[in-house]
């Protein structure tokens, strides 16, 4: 575990001198350790102040800014490009000389290469001048070579940094856009989107900047070496720019391709993403409803489309690799016959210099410039859609909270408001009301009346269309869905406030949560959130309010909390939280909970989003208004006495009676904290995932290439591969033969003087075209088939890598965050489908090259083989020290990125109670944190390559100064064509080598994604689907269920939630399942539906779960899950996810769950778009959404896990009457914290810590005072526990 803000230690950078600055010897230290051992998060060098996320988002910021204003100002659209280059414009200028310098460098080594050339052809050993000049052409061209070298680093290395700064800037913008979203916009993107834009998109502007210098630089240079190619070959040169011309034409053309092919492609993987960030978050439902292949095959076909695309633009890029592999072959081959065909006199130093000049213009011209097209055309889709999230609507501070100055009020006057105006229908209207200080305002009203919408417009999440909001004071919200972030129990609580002991224990007993964390391996100090210990509902509600009430706010709003909770705990809540802690604040408390209304100072009745009535409980009791459809159970309640009025136990300053039996009051938390307190940082566990050790195996080669290809196209591809690699080489080996033939031509005939013998020019054109036609033909074919192989591997290893973690168990989804999970499926994939094939394709034709150029060198000059062993052992031992250290910086960059993605996951989920308690800044700050961290990975990633680069080139360049000097030794035993040849090949070497070791080792820290890829095809696996032998079709007809000392734990490890027990359940028994918060409940379910294996045996109609597949058992079973689960899609899509019904069923099930009116008014009725995680339905018509998909099912048995927690009593009791009679038959589990809820089960099932302590009919159970149902019925009041009492006699005696 790490925490966000590490120990700060010095950059070796920042106090680094010119010249270790320059050929980056700071870095050594780090690689004597790398050579050690391996490298840990500790020995990564924090970030530079420069290079901060906070500093360079907030740069970007203000130019984007500015550019929203203007472009309001002049009626336009904000250009996200112009707010780029206003803020880079200056820095990539100056860059942009160094480019200009370091090509000019590559254009005038042609001239002295020429001029050494030509010393030799018209060697003359008596004329010493032209030996002294020799010899300075030759320092010249080295000095040329290294000064290149030298500029060629610092320039990628400065770029690079631009890059970075560019793209941590975005993610700034990005995430800081997230915070703010507005509801309606919220629904126009999805988790998923902004993954997808954070992972691939701003990798697309760290690229470009790379190459867009060569746009402008690559022409230059071309007609520079027009210039020259002119006054070496005249008119037959432009024969050879003719090709490179209509290259690059072709070029343009495929980079408008590769631009509309980014779009489509970015569209298809933000699908993908958001499809499988569904799945991921609702996993165990998916799981209980025996959905993986279905979801399998979805998320498949979407990948199918995606990658389709990204075949067509990967065919596109590998005839781009092969152009610039066979270009400069064509133009020479194009020039020299054009120039034989106009008898041209062709010499070495002629040959030559237009090779190398070629060969100069070949990497702009055909490498740099296309990339810059590809890399221009990708960035501008990518900049679109950036610009598309950025413009998205956000949250107007329709109401901010004024600082409190004592006059501390919510008033709400005739406010009316729409979540989304094309509807026509306003979700509020005309409600007024005013809260003061030490007063309760209890919300209540059916499912989807507009309870949770009004507390979002006090908080400022609604804006109204007409009306006021007036919030004066600070505000705490508690969410209907409780959100915890990953850390401690106590930071989650603290928040980011100051722990004071005494008042934080104050807030854990109010809260209930004592009990609870003394279970806790340990304690307040237990992880919980992402990767942490799994807490039930109403864990994470107590948490939620504990956070609440800590904060001392002025104003609470609290969404339903006590609804996760069993009665007792609802009281304790009730009486000891929100009425004595919080009795000098003002609380408006939206609840299910009638019978704590009459503690209430005023009460308000929605009803459609419109305000039905307003007042105290005694007005309502006297009003003749008919409020039987939300109150009959109320009125039962009403005591003998009659109620003196409003609000009786919220101004009490001590209670008569709680949970907990404790007599002695508590004070008011108000004063514990003072005005001036410390705001301290929120506290949020970063836990980084376990990386890989040394080298990345060759069984993860094996399995890359072999994942879709057979091992015969492989052979048939290093057979190509071999063949093309032969052609080139002896493409250079026949002209410098046909150039010696040529220069021996004149030859003296019979001593009658000079006579020219013709040469079969037949004969050589044919060689020579043979040898051109096989090299663009090799180097196509093999282009286009490893990135065929590679793309379809990618493929295969997603679909495994998709069907290994459906087939994980739960418990790996408790253990790694959505963030973590989601990076493989989006950066890990993206890198293989894009840039691993592109590198490897590079790493292959420019090893083969290396391996060419070296054997022509040797085989034409022998004693070349003496610098070229040492040069190749101190190569040797450079990679082997670089690889080590890059590949754990790699390793560490990948994992530290997760933290990024994990952060941003679970922000968005927790992002109305962010807003709420004002923390954007400081999850903005944790946000920032996270980057820098990734940042510092990045950083050495980027200058330890720079560092083995500049090395590399460097020694490159002494091995070209020591093969020039050479010949000039030995010049009496080499002819001209000779030394051409070897210079001419050592220029194309000194950056070659260098490149094609880098991107060996490119290839070994890409294949980590790879790796990571694979790690997560063979994950652990959950029992089987379906075993060979299948139970009968219909083995499951009556449900009967029995438990025999069953034991239950979440992971081998962990403690047991259940232990010891045993129970029979008969054929279509109505059983009740009650117990406090953390008793077992859900768990029970998990164990019946085998979420993880249970220890004792679970029969079911006789057949031992155990014995049969996970899907023949679930598919049988109906669950209404206790968190509703729905997706991205239509109405009809959730209720229907693989169209199995007809309409008439559909609209039958939402009837008898009491929601088809409410779909008749959606504008679109059952195929209206619903929005992420369906949050455009208010969570208890979410739940019902799942009540209507678990009724269309129809299951022999049906499990209710809470599923009504969040519905008004009426509305439940009518589901619960529905249930009853569809179900007759069938066996039905209800877990449940309303006791009214199972009063009329058959049976009363009461779990407490993990154990079964009753199992009885509920009127036998209340006849005995000492057990725990009669406690728990007692604990809801005289009136309602009489009225129980009596509800579970008549059943009892009825069904006698």
């Amino acid at each position: 575990m790490l925490p966000v803000y590490p120990e700060v230690k010095p950059n070796p950078l920042q106090d680094a001198n010119p010249c270790s600055c320059v050929l980056f010897w700071w870095l050594n230290p780090l690689f004597k350790i790398g050579r050690k051992r391996r490298l840990e998060e500790d020995d990564i060098y924090p970030v530079l102040p420069e290079d901060g996320s906070r500093h360079l988002g907030g740069e970007l910021q203000g130019y984007w800014d500015q550019e929203v204003l203007r472009a309001e100002k002049d009626a336009r659209k904000p250009s996200l490009t112009k707010a780029i280059m206003k803020c880079y414009w200056k820095s990539y200028l100056v860059l942009g000389m160094f480019t200009f310098l370091e090509e000019g460098t590559k254009v005038v080594q042609p001239i002295f290469l020429g001029k050494i050339i030509n010393y030799f052809e018209n060697y003359d050993p008596t004329y010493s001048i032209t030996l002294y000049e020799a010899y300075i052409y030759t320092t010249v061209l080295s000095a040329c070579l290294l000064v290149w070298a030298i500029l060629h680093h610092l320039y990628f290395y400065h770029i690079q940094r631009v890059g970075m700064r560019l793209r941590v800037a975005v993610c700034h913008m990005i995430y800081h856009k997230a915070l703010r979203l507005s509801s309606l916009a919220m629904g126009k993107t999805t988790t998923g989107q902004i993954v997808s834009l954070l992972s691939n998109d701003v990798n697309k502007l760290d690229q470009v900047t790379k190459f867009l210098h060569f746009l402008w630089v690559g022409p230059l240079q071309a007609i520079a070496v027009t210039a020259l190619l002119w006054m070496e070959t005249g008119i037959s040169c432009l024969a050879g720019m003719a090709i490179l011309i209509i290259l690059l034409l072709l070029q343009s053309c495929i980079g408008k391709l590769f631009s509309s092919l980014r779009s489509k492609t970015a569209a298809f993987t933000d699908d993908r993403i958001r499809t499988l960030s569904e799945v991921i978050t609702g996993i165990r439902t998916i799981k209980m409803c025996a959905w993986e292949k279905p979801f399998a095959d979805l998320i498949t076909s979407l990948r199918r489309k995606e990658i389709s695309t990204i075949l067509r633009s990967s065919y596109l890029r590998g005839v781009s690799l092969a152009s610039f592999f066979a270009v400069s072959k064509v133009m020479v081959f194009v020039t020299f016959i054009t120039n034989v065909l106009l008898d041209n006199v062709i010499t070495a130093s002629h040959v030559f210099v237009v090779v190398t000049l070629y060969e100069a213009v070949r990497f702009t011209g055909t490498l740099y410039f296309p990339m810059a097209i590809e890399k221009v055309s990708e960035a501008v889709v990518s900049i679109r859609r950036i610009k598309n999230f950025l413009l998205l609507d956000e949250l107007s501070q329709c109401n901010p909270q004024l600082p409190s100055d004592g006059k501390t009020i919510v008033d709400v006057q005739d406010f009316t408001a729409f979540w989304d105006k094309a509807s026509g229908t306003p979700v509020l209207q005309d409600v007024f009301f005013t809260v003061r200080p030490g007063e309760l305002l209890a919300v209540v009203g059916p499912v989807g009346a507009g309870k949770s919408s009004l507390l979002s417009a006090v908080l400022g999440e609604l804006p109204p269309s007409q009306g006021l909001v007036s919030v004066h004071g600070r505000i705490a919200y508690v969410s209907q869905q409780p959100w915890v972030f990953s850390g401690t129990v106590r930071s989650n609580i603290l928040f980011g406030k100051k722990y004071e002991e005494e008042r934080y224990e104050e807030v854990i007993k109010a809260c209930a949560l004592e009990e609870d964390l003394q279970l806790l391996e340990d304690g307040d100090l237990t992880v919980i959130g992402d990767a942490g210990t799994m807490l039930s509902g109403g864990q994470k509600a107590r948490v939620s309010l504990a956070r609440a009430v800590y904060q001392d706010a002025d104003i609470y709003l609290l969404d339903d909390p006590l609804s996760a909770v069993d009665a007792g705990v609802s009281r304790h809540l009730f009486q000891q939280c929100i009425c004595q802690a919080l009795h000098k604040k003002i609380t408006i408390l939206v609840t299910h909970q009638l019978q704590f209304l009459k503690d209430a100072s005023q009460i308000l009745i929605l009803k459609h989003g419109k305000m039905v009535k307003r007042g105290t409980y005694s007005e309502f009791l006297k009003s003749e208004v008919d409020f039987v459809s939300l109150f009959e159970k109320v009125n039962e309640e009403a005591e003998s006495s009659p109620v003196p009025g409003p609000s009786t136990l919220r101004n009490q300053t001590s209670l008569e009676s709680s949970v907990q039996s404790q007599q002695s009051s508590r004070p008011s938390l108000k004063d514990a904290a003072p005005e001036g307190r410390d705001i301290e940082s929120v506290e949020v566990t970063v836990s980084l995932e376990s990386c890989s050790e040394g080298k990345v195996g060759f069984q993860t080669y094996k399995n890359y290439f072999t994942a879709s290809s057979h091992w015969l196209i492989m052979i048939f591809l290093i057979l190509l591969n071999i063949t093309g690699q032969v052609a080139y080489v002896l493409q250079d080996w026949w002209l410098l033969y046909w150039v010696n033939e040529y220069s021996a031509l004149n030859v003296t005939v019979n001593g009658k003087g000079n006579v020219t013998e013709k040469l079969n020019l037949n004969w050589y054109l044919e060689i020579y075209s043979g040898l051109t036609v096989a090299t663009i033909l090799c180097g196509i074919t093999r282009s286009l088939l490893i990135f065929y192989v590679l793309v379809n591997s990618s493929q295969t290893l997603h679909n495994k890598m998709l069907e290994s973690i459906l087939r994980a168990p739960v418990m790996f989804f408790d253990r790694n965050p959505i963030g973590r999970i989601l990076h493989r499926f989006s950066k890990d994939i993206g890198h293989m489908d894009d840039l691993l094939p592109q590198t490897f394709q590079d790493f292959i034709q420019t090893f083969l090259l290396v391996i060419g150029v070296v054997g022509v060198m040797v085989a034409v000059i022998p004693w070349i083989a003496i610098p070229v062993i040492p040069l190749g052992i101190i190569f040797f031992v450079l990679w082997r020290c670089f690889l080590e250290a890059s590949r754990d910086v790699k390793r560490l960059e990948c994992a530290t990125q997760s933290v990024v993605f994990s952060h941003i996951a679970s922000s968005l989920r927790g992002l109305q109670t962010i807003r709420a308690y004002k923390a954007e800044q400081r999850f903005q700050e944790l946000f920032d944190t996270c980057q820098d961290l990734h940042s510092e990975a990045w950083f050495l990633l980027l200058t330890t390559s720079r560092w083995f680069a500049a090395y590399l080139d460097t020694i490159c360049a002494i091995f070209v100064t020591t093969v020039a000097f050479g010949p000039l030794i030995l010049v009496k035993t080499l002819d001209a064509g000779q030394i051409g040849l070897v210079l001419y090949l050592a220029l194309t070497l000194t950056g070659m080598i260098q490149w094609c070791v880098r991107q060996s080792i490119e290839v070994e820290n890409m294949m980590i994604s790879v790796e990571r890829v694979i790690e997560y095809t063979d994950l652990e696996k959950e029992a089987p689907w379906q075993h060979q032998t299948h139970p009968r079709k219909f083995w499951l007809h009556e449900g009967r269920i029995s438990f025999y000392r069953v034991n239950f734990t979440y992971s081998l490890n962990g403690p047991l939630v259940l232990m010891d027990l045993t129970a029979d359940i008969k054929p279509g028994e109505k059983v009740g399942i009650v117990g406090r918060t953390g008793a077992g409940k859900s768990s029970l379910v998990a164990a019946l539906f085998r979420l993880s294996e249970p220890e004792g045996r679970i029969w079911i109609d006789d057949i031992l779960t155990t014995e049969i597949g996970l899907h023949d058992l679930r598919e049988k079973m109906s669950i209404i899950p206790e968190e509703p689960f729905l997706l991205t899609g239509t109405m009809r899509k959730n209720l229907d996810p693989f169209n199995e019904h007809t309409d008439e069923e559909l609209q039958n099930a939402l009837e008898e769950v009491q929601l088809k009116e409410v779909i008749e008014d959606l504008p679109g009725e059952m195929d209206t778009e619903l929005a992420e995680s369906g949050s455009n339905l208010s969570v208890g018509q979410r739940q019902l959404v799942c009540l209507a998909r678990a009724i269309l099912r129809k299951n022999q048995i049906l499990i209710i896990d809470k599923a009504t927690a969040h519905v008004d009593p009426r509305t439940d009791e009518l589901i619960q009457k529905k249930i009853r009679e569809k179900f007759a038959q069938c066996t039905v589990l209800t877990i449940t914290h309303r006791l009214s809820t199972v009063i009329d089960s058959n049976r009363i099932m009461v779990l407490d810590s993990g154990r079964l302590k009753e199992y009885d009919e509920p009127y036998v159970l209340l006849q005995n005072r000492e057990s725990l149902f009669y406690k728990m019925v007692q604990q809801l009041g005289k009136a309602k526990a009489t009225a129980l009492t009596e509800r579970a006699k008549q059943v009892h005696f009825k069904r006698k």
